[in-house]
């Protein structure tokens, strides 16, 4: 088994990410959005990841500390709470599923799709999951749309082991680029303000059919529409040692040569974009402030380190009969980083939330 280039770059944001990154003995926060609105609500979308960029999942509310002006925050005066990101947040991934000529003649289909069964109920679980098939056809084949329901990706996923392929080759290169497009139109569709995206690529060789060139591909993936997705790959097979399947999975890949570990492979990836979607928080609190302007500190304190993030707010006409468990009226329109920031971002600079 071969696992390479996993990095922890977070998904498509609407808004730009990184602007303001704490990084303390052991962690590391990265801001995505934040919000401040009478009466007197605060709340910020971030991230937390380990130094070494591994995501740090399951984090109470009683594990940060409000800081404004430099004094600590009472966390019964502030009520702070974590709210589920998804009542401002979605979260899509697509999985390419190779059924080209040699996955179908050499009868290991039934293992593919068992894999991509259980790839699919895990990653289902905090995200819209899709499949699409390819072989050597210019068009993906629509297996599964986009659902949260476990049992519609299941009884989608039955057509793979009958599936034909139209054309015996293999479309790799303009699979990924139709998947990319298919991630783009769906995320646009979505009324959620924080959009994230994901794409998986199984394959158990190399581009065989040439209708796109490698180049277009990876121009493709660097694409501004595309930039801030994750994309990973899964390479089973004979081809994997000059795959260059690393050229599409720019977030991770992994390869084996091995047959029998096609469920394994597709765990490790599964695993990996589940430790990604929680490792982001929606942290909100009602501030004690009533007027100007405030710098705000968040502090994660966990067994494996501290780090911290700052921010700047207004809280002019703030007053009482606050409830934190109001979803957030992220702004779109001004976004932290207009340029479209990263998760390898770098301080920048304070962030300014004007009270809505």
């Amino acid at each position: 088994m071969l696992l390479r280039t996993i990095r922890s770059k977070l998904a498509f944001a609407v808004v730009a990410l990184g602007v303001a990154i704490g990084c303390g003995g052991g962690l590391k926060l990265r801001l995505v959005n934040q919000s401040a609105a009478k009466p007197s609500n605060v709340a910020v979308y971030f991230a937390v990841d380990t130094s070494s960029g591994e995501p740090v999942p399951g984090l109470t509310a009683d594990k940060f500390v409000i800081y404004e002006d430099g004094q600590k925050v009472s966390e019964y005066e502030s009520k702070q709470t974590i709210l589920n990101p998804t009542v401002a947040a979605a979260h899509y991934t697509l999985l390419l599923v190779d059924m080209s000529g040699s996955i179908v003649e050499s009868k290991s289909a039934p293992a593919v799709v068992d894999a991509a069964s259980k790839f699919t109920a895990k990653v289902g679980k905090h995200q819209k999951v899709a499949v699409a098939a390819f072989d050597g056809s210019p068009e993906l084949t629509g297996i599964v749309p986009f659902t949260e329901s476990g049992s519609a990706a299941q009884g989608g996923l039955d057509k793979l082991t009958t599936f034909k392929p139209k054309d015996p080759s293999t479309n790799l290169h303009g699979a990924v680029v139709e998947g990319l497009k298919v991630l783009r139109k769906a995320l646009d569709a979505e009324p959620k303000p924080l959009k994230f995206g994901t794409l998986v690529v199984f394959t158990d060789g190399t581009d065989r059919a040439n209708r796109v060139s490698r180049d277009d591909m990876k121009k493709a993936i660097s694409d501004d529409k595309h930039k801030d997705f994750e994309i990973y790959a899964i390479g089973v097979g004979a081809e994997m040692k000059d795959s260059k399947l690393d050229e599409i999975g720019k977030s991770g890949t992994v390869l084996e040569a091995d047959p029998n570990k096609t469920q394994l492979a597709f765990d490790k990836i599964a695993t990996r974009i589940e430790g990604v979607t929680q490792r982001y928080y929606l942290l909100s609190y009602c501030t004690p402030s009533r007027a100007g302007e405030h710098e705000v500190t968040i502090e994660a304190k966990t067994d494996k380190g501290s780090g911290s993030l700052k921010y700047r707010f207004k809280a002019d006409g703030f007053g009482p009969n606050c409830d934190p468990n109001t979803p957030p009226p992220f702004d779109l329109a001004h976004p932290v980083d207009p340029k479209g920031g990263g998760a390898s971002g770098s301080v920048k600079g304070s962030v300014k939330v004007e009270a809505k």
